[in-house]
């Protein structure tokens, strides 16, 4: 399909740049065959006893770090562990970079350059202690560029930028829909007769790009990695078979689901990594219903919401969304997405 499809026009000033508080008061756009207004702690009124809420547990690393190569300032952003322990990397200047050379974080804490790739890639080793608390001495969280900071982060950004249920690390950007969830919310979804299941989709600094190419045919998906654990599986299938409906929270939920999903209905365990693309035409094998935020025009994270929900129906909504001044991207609003039944 034309990219420019996708296209939509969004005034700069519905770009969220601190998130609602509490985190259950952000509003909350119901998609299905009509639109509702409402707000994230109203999820209660949607859902009913059988269902399966099924979120990324992911945590977001201290990613984006500021160093030295010599007496030249250079800035990393780590962006996907890799399975020898180096990572990838953007960087800048990377032209400033070659192979074999150190940037240094702090007296005890350093990378070196093993590999430089296209458009600023590099990948990197890690020296010095031990690198999660490295990058929690010396890194700031990797805000997306929609997010306006003079310097580093705010220090409410450290909290705000993760969900409530984060605990394995590794993400590089944080499952949006599941920051709008706060403990007296969950609670009252598992008290509701709600199971709530988690998988680990550790989120990648692509996530939230525009695709560039013309053609969706032509883009070349990142790739993430994520765990499906057989504990998970069985309580999904359990409340699909008898009758509950699978709600992904987030869209790294979902492309996770649905990498483990190889025929309608079925679904296996999973680890390793996903590069799945999901556009308009797609039959969804598992899920049913998704939370989100509202995306980037020209995203694969709209093309998926308009292959799920119907390339029309998320063009209404997401009009319907401006006009109503909901509050866009990372930090903004949610949405509750029924999939077309042409999906």
């Amino acid at each position: 399909m034309k990219t420019d499809t996708f296209d939509f026009n969004l005034p700069k000033e519905l770009i969220a740049q601190e998130p609602a508080s509490p985190r259950d008061s952000a509003r909350l756009l119901h998609i299905s065959n009509d639109l509702a207004d409402l707000v994230v702690r109203d999820l209660t009124s949607l859902i009913k006893p059988g269902d399966v809420l099924v979120v990324n547990d992911t945590k977001v690393i201290p990613a984006r770090l500021r160093g030295k190569r010599g007496e030249v300032s250079i800035e990393i952003t780590l962006h996907k562990r890799n399975l020898d322990e180096t990572w990838c990397a953007f960087a800048r200047p990377a032209r400033r970079l070659h192979e074999g050379e150190t940037i240094k974080f702090s007296a005890n804490f350093s990378a070196t350059v093993i590999k430089k790739r296209e458009a600023g890639e590099i990948v990197v080793s890690f020296s010095g202690q031990e690198l999660f608390s490295g990058l929690a001495e010396n890194g700031f969280m990797p805000l997306p560029p929609y997010i306006a900071r003079k310097d580093g982060n705010k220090e409410t950004d450290q909290q705000n930028y993760q969900t409530i249920y984060a605990t394995n690390l590794g993400a590089v950007a944080a499952p949006t829909a599941g920051l709008h969830f706060t403990e007296a919310l969950l609670r009252e979804i598992r008290n509701s007769g709600v199971d709530v299941a988690e998988l680990t989709l550790h989120v990648g600094a692509g996530t939230f790009l525009p695709v560039k190419v013309d053609d969706t045919d032509n883009h070349k998906m990142h790739s993430e990695w994520g765990k499906l654990g057989e504990g998970a599986v069985q309580r999904i299938l359990a409340a699909r078979k008898a009758g509950g409906r699978v709600m992904a929270c987030g869209t790294t939920a979902m492309r996770l689901l649905e990498s483990a999903a190889p025929t309608f209905g079925e679904l296996l365990p999973f680890e390793g990594d996903t590069d799945i693309f999901i556009t308009p035409g797609y039959k969804f094998r598992i899920v049913d219903r998704l939370i989100t935020n509202f995306h980037l025009p020209q995203s694969t994270l709209f093309m998926l919401v308009s292959a799920f929900a119907g390339l029309e129906r998320m063009k209404a909504a997401y009009t319907h969304a401006i006009q109503s001044r909901y509050r866009f991207y990372s930090y903004g609003d949610a949405c509750l997405l029924e999939r077309n039944e042409r999906s």
